[in-house]
């Protein structure tokens, strides 16, 4: 990369909003999975990678949504961790019984949120 697309890159990241940085984020896991479904080459270290950076990503928001000085509704909170709770089963039931097909929901609702947070939903 040169030194101009760092220093772009940088300057970027600390000018992103929050809700930039979590659509980012989303994106990011979301490609993660869709290379893996792409790609499929059976139960690999690419689909745990992707599986694990999703389900992290997924804690932070639950953990925020659980949060009492979040500033979101209580109601936008439970969906939050209600959507995380369905990611965290749907991540187990892949790690069980792995099938390229399980990850359109995961990329589905990662996608989603993304554009929801980019204010294109």
């Amino acid at each position: 990369m040169s030194n101009a697309a760092q220093a772009y890159a940088r300057t970027s990241q600390t000018t992103a909003s929050p809700r930039e940085i979590e659509a980012q984020a989303l994106l990011r896991a979301a490609r993660q999975l869709q290379e893996v479904q792409d790609n499929w080459n059976g139960p690999d270290r690419n689909m745990h990678k992707a599986l694990t950076f999703n389900r992290r990503l997924w804690s932070i928001f639950m953990t925020a949504a659980e949060d009492n000085g979040n500033p979101n509704t209580l109601e936008v909170r439970q969906n939050i961790a209600n959507l995380g709770m369905f990611v965290m089963r749907h991540t187990v039931e892949m790690q069980l019984e792995p099938d390229p097909a399980k990850l359109k929901p995961l990329i589905d609702i990662n996608c989603n949120i993304a554009a929801g947070l980019a204010g294109r939903a």
